[in-house]
């Protein structure tokens, strides 16, 4: 269980130079086995790497477990972390398949991102070189604040995007408000984001009805059900504005750096466009997905106490020798072969249960028409960077730069 308070967190925190599974969870599934113990920033946790144990665990929400969040997280969003639980979650889950599910991909958003994203690219080849990951974050929070707050950032001095990039390492820090530490530099520019937003919600509640944007706006149809929701006070509702455009953009931004490196790495799989799931078996962006025991589990002869926290690490499934043939190499052709029956347990980039991220379709049809659109239209040349790290979010350790070309007629 490592130090009084410190735990084993700072072994967690230690920046590896690798795409594989963190040496943290690697060296102690060595030793223990898929599920063990350990302390992480005072916080007892068990770490599961056990398929079965957490196709079980995503079937046991509001049974044995609940959802929860690194105290870090729960800090910043200002919120209990029980607060997704229920009848809260249920509304947010419809709100957000309502504007961002299949759908509304179908009639609406797909016309829409492939122009956003035609428009990012021409801007790039005018420029002589690109940090991929940050430029890409800034493209995808651009178009998902349009079309959840129809916020315009040329219109605007305020600069959400950037104070938004890299948040992640926040998180992923104790959740000390010291001035020079992860967490303190995090919550700063948190607070900038979140007086741009509460800005917009009071906007628009003081706005008449006919004043409003659209029906069809996110924030419109908050602000219309705060007249029927008590749950739906401004602070809620600018935090759980916050949060989801945090969602919309980090780790899908990281997914697709990581596509255009080893496309870049491996240029004949440029052909193989359906590269979209081996690059998010690879990515792993998040360590874990955490609940919290709320009734005793007893598993394999142990009991996991109430009010332990539980990680499932889907590194450890996805990189998973047994479940992927040499699991490191970026080969897009591996599913040709691969049935849902071998990755129902081993496959959840987009988490498990009833607990899936709403997001998903949205992240993986935006993935998809970057990809397409960047390959038939335009080229590119790495300058610089590319080292991926885990640290144990993925990152790169300096950058990824390239530069961008039309494709000529």
């Amino acid at each position: 269980m490592g130090l009084p308070l410190l735990g084993e967190t700072l072994s967690l925190l230690v920046t590896a130079k690798s795409i594989d599974i963190h040496p943290f969870f690697k060296e102690r599934m060595s030793r223990y086995g898929p599920l063990f113990k350990t302390s992480l920033a005072g916080r007892s946790i068990v770490i599961s790497a056990d398929p079965d144990f957490n196709s079980f665990l995503f079937q046991q929400e509001g049974k044995l477990v609940e959802v929860w969040y690194m105290d870090s997280f729960a800090k910043l969003l200002r919120q209990d972390t029980t607060a997704a639980s229920g009848y809260v979650h249920k509304y947010l889950r419809h709100l957000v398949l309502n504007h961002f599910g299949v759908e509304t991909l179908k009639h609406r958003l797909l016309p829409q991102l492939e122009r956003a994203i035609n428009q990012r690219l021409q801007e790039w080849v005018k420029q002589p070189e690109v940090q991929l990951k940050d430029q890409t974050a800034a493209m995808i929070f651009e178009f998902t604040a349009k079309h959840m707050l129809s916020y315009e950032p040329e219109k605007s001095s305020d600069t959400i995007a950037l104070n938004l990039s890299n948040f992640l390492e926040g998180l992923m820090a104790f959740p000390i408000r010291v001035p020079g530490t992860a967490f303190y530099r995090c919550k700063k520019r948190q607070q900038k984001v979140i007086q741009v937003i509460s800005k917009l919600v009071e906007e628009r509640m003081n706005s008449g009805e006919g004043e409003r944007i659209s029906k069809t706006d996110f924030l419109d149809q908050i602000v219309e059900d705060m007249r029927t929701e008590s749950f739906l006070t401004k602070e809620f509702a600018t935090h759980v504005l916050f949060g989801i455009l945090l969602a919309s953009f980090e780790t899908v931004s990281s997914t697709i750096a990581l596509a255009i490196k080893y496309l870049s790495d491996h240029p004949s799989l440029l052909q193989q466009l359906t590269v979209i799931n081996e690059s998010l078996r690879l990515a792993n962006v998040a360590p874990g997905i955490l609940r919290r025991v709320i009734k005793d589990i007893h598993v394999n002869g142990y009991i996991i106490p109430q009010g332990w926290a539980i990680m499932v690490v889907p590194a450890a499934l996805q990189l998973n020798p047994e479940a992927f043939e040499d699991p490191l190499t970026f080969n897009p052709s591996r599913w040709r072969n691969i049935g849902s029956n071998a990755t129902a347990k081993n496959f959840m980039a987009f988490g498990g249960g009833n607990r899936t991220c709403a997001g998903a379709e949205f992240s993986k049809v935006l993935m998809a028409i970057f990809l397409h659109v960047l390959v038939t239209k335009y080229r590119w040349k790495k300058m610089k960077g590319g080292d991926v790290v885990r640290a144990p979010t993925l990152g790169f350790a300096n950058g990824f730069t390239i530069s961008v070309l039309e494709k000529e007629p």
